[in-house]
């Protein structure tokens, strides 16, 4: 197989390099985007993998099929940003990756403890020699019920690890988990809204959960509830979400991931002009933590977001299909 890497960022460079050794394929690497130009030297080429601020929608598509391309992978577990249904029509088979969940359920947990100990403000105060208490009350986990919405790997990893504090879990999910259950109760979305005092998202985004936090679920939760996304940023409406905040109903949010972040997150963007004025109104609220869409980077993350991607690929040049093969 000949494989053309886009976007590679500089740690993941010591696992593309080991993939000629470790899967006997021929690679090419490129830190830019697909490009027109880039397309052109792709004739030969039997694959291209990518990351997840690569919008791969039908000119893309067309363009990489009449280069001959025939697999195409996203080093990300969200593939959202591939037209799926067109790629099917025409012929090409596209991939995703998976890693091991604990690095953003670990990542998780710690938003949750950020923001119910008022970590940005005690970390305002403190750069400015103010050690004052006023206001800085927290709450204990163990006294809380949290609820989370979506059980797959992540989620149930979410699950099992804040078993350990003592807190009463409720979860919701279409198919619920057998496994789950033994630390959680399932419960329908209208319960978990009113009765958590936290929520984290760990769901895909989909047609049916596209902007599932909105107005109306927010007017269903409790007016101290702290919600968490390190999932997808269009699970929440961006709007309602400040709507939110300045209205009082929300107690804060704890957000690796904000609507509209594409072409701004994983890039130095400190001395440009950002044109997303609501990630710049949201996240200068005192109870609002932001962080860069990095709850899945740790080095085992990276490691297999390069593997299992190529991995898939290869399974199937042979006839093989595996988990990470998406159509």
């Amino acid at each position: 197989m000949k494989l053309y890497a886009f976007s590679v960022r500089d740690d993941e460079k010591p696992y593309f390099d080991a993939l000629p050794k470790r899967f006997g394929i021929e690679l090419t690497e490129s830190e830019g985007l697909i490009t027109d130009e880039a397309v052109a030297r792709l004739k030969g080429f039997d694959a291209v993998s990518v990351l997840g601020m690569q919008k791969i929608d039908a000119p893309v598509l067309d363009a990489l099929k009449a280069a001959g391309v025939r697999f195409v992978a996203t080093r990300t577990i969200g593939y959202n940003h591939m037209d799926v249904d067109y790629a099917r029509e025409i012929g090409l088979h596209l991939f995703n990756a998976s890693y091991e969940p604990n690095g953003v359920a670990d990542y998780t947990i710690m938003m949750m403890l950020l923001c119910l100990r008022h970590y940005k403000e005690s970390l305002w105060r403190t750069n400015v020699n103010d050690y004052s208490l006023e206001g800085l009350q927290g709450r204990q986990m163990k006294d809380l019920t949290v609820g989370v919405m979506g059980t797959g790997h992540i989620g149930a990893t979410v699950i099992r690890e804040l078993s350990g504090f003592g807190c009463r879990i409720i979860a919701y999910d279409v198919h619920p988990s057998d496994e789950v259950k033994k630390y959680a109760e399932y419960v329908d979305l209208d319960t978990l809204y009113k009765e958590s005092d936290i929520i984290t998202l760990h769901m895909p985004l989909l047609k049916s959960t596209y902007h599932i936090i909105n107005k109306e679920s927010i007017a269903k939760m409790k007016d101290t509830v702290i919600l968490i996304n390190c999932a997808r940023g269009a699970l929440m409406d961006i709007e309602d979400l400040i709507e939110g905040i300045e209205q009082k109903q929300i107690g804060g949010l704890g957000l690796d991931v904000m609507e509209h972040e594409e072409g701004i997150v994983h890039l130095d963007r400190k001395l440009d002009i950002i044109s997303n004025r609501q990630m710049a109104y949201l996240r200068q609220f005192p109870n609002v933590v932001h962080t860069q869409h990095m709850a899945f980077y740790t080095d085992a993350a990276v490691r297999d977001m390069v593997f299992t991607s190529t991995e898939a690929m290869l399974a199937a040049e042979k006839g093989e299909k595996r988990r990470n093969q998406i159509c």
